[in-house]
């Protein structure tokens, strides 16, 4: 899904070279899942049930400018 590239791979050379190990860890469990559960999830209409996948959504979502406005 050409949307996921473009929020995943500018995170994937800006941010995730300066994620802790257990961060990056969890980003390559997140890259598994479904791509609609993906889109779903960066857009904010639902939130992974596994709060490890949650962590590192919320760090994509702050690092690519799809933050919750205030």
């Amino acid at each position: 899904m050409l949307e996921l590239d473009l929020v995943l791979l500018p995170f994937l050379e800006n941010v995730y070279p300066t994620l802790e190990q257990a961060d990056k860890e969890r980003y390559w469990q997140l890259l598994t899942c479904e791509d609609q559960d993906l889109f779903a999830w960066f857009m904010r209409r639902s939130d992974p049930e596994d709060p490890e996948l949650l962590r590192i959504v919320q760090i994509v979502r702050d690092n690519t400018g799809m933050r919750r406005d205030s």
